[in-house]
């Protein structure tokens, strides 16, 4: 699988998730609560149909791969290629009618993401990266498609900076506590844009974004993505964040470094 051929097939990927998704994005639908009593987790038949269109895409194209998707688990996910799905980041937004969702597709080579994408159909957006270059298409001035490269901003000093979080409402106790050691320091804080956040990182418009508890498809596709832009991910230990758990991303290596002292 040359460059080329994943680059395209990726953009294939997105286009099919857009093209079902879309239909029900601002419609009167229904959202399933999967929390099972806990904090309110939505799930739609437009996630569930994404997801189903993905899948069976990376089936017929590459039947060896394994798939891990937020809506139907993990398919071998020992292989040495996987797919990373989450067909609706930010589902809450989208059931809430705001473009601050998307969807997360990315590919990993015996563990590690080695490209990943991020597609907001709604605003014509996408956002993807190899690791060592990220770019971005998207409408220009005059409504047609342009595209650029993603560069993260320089920021040392947290005093300057600007953190975003999804919400504060998913952190257990400890952790918030130690989100609040690092949001307390910042410039300005805002809430409420899931992966939409990393992608605003990556094209250096905020310098800092803190997330607990979350996910491989929550992540992984954006690694590279945010990596490719010149930033940092990591866990709040420091270490890789491709499974998962509590993670933050910085533009800046010297704000990274300040914010985990912070986390510790």
């Amino acid at each position: 699988m040359t460059a080329v051929d994943l680059t395209a097939f990726i953009e294939k990927l997105a286009d099919v998730a857009g093209q079902t998704i879309l239909p029900f994005f601002r419609t009167t639908f229904g959202a399933e609560d999967k929390s099972a009593g806990g904090v309110f987790d939505p799930v739609t038949e437009a996630d569930r149909a994404a997801e189903v269109a993905m899948r069976r895409l990376i089936r017929e194209t590459f039947a060896h791969h394994g798939i891990i998707g937020e809506e139907f688990g993990n398919d071998r996910d020992d292989a040495e290629y996987v797919w990373v799905l989450d067909p609706i980041d930010g589902t809450k937004s989208f059931i809430s009618g705001f473009p601050t969702w998307g969807t997360l597709i990315g590919l990993l080579h015996r563990g590690r993401p080695i490209y990943g994408a991020m597609a907001q159909p709604f605003t014509r957006e996408y956002f993807f990266g190899d690791g060592k270059v990220a770019t971005w298409r998207g409408p220009g001035h005059d409504h047609k498609l342009i595209q650029r490269k993603l560069y993260v901003r320089a920021c040392e000093a947290l005093s300057r900076a600007t953190l975003l979080t999804t919400s504060p409402l998913l952190y257990p106790p400890d952790a918030l506590s130690k989100f609040r050691r690092v949001e307390e320091k910042t410039r300005l804080s805002r809430y409420g844009y899931d992966c939409y956040a990393f992608a605003m990182l990556a094209a250096g418009h905020v310098d800092c974004v803190i997330e607990a508890g979350v996910k491989a498809y929550d992540i992984a596709p954006l690694i590279p993505i945010v990596e490719g832009a010149g930033g940092v991910v990591t866990t709040w230990t420091g270490g890789d964040a491709a499974a998962g758990g509590d993670v933050i991303a910085s533009g800046d290596a010297r704000l990274h470094e300040a914010a985990l002292a912070l986390l510790a």
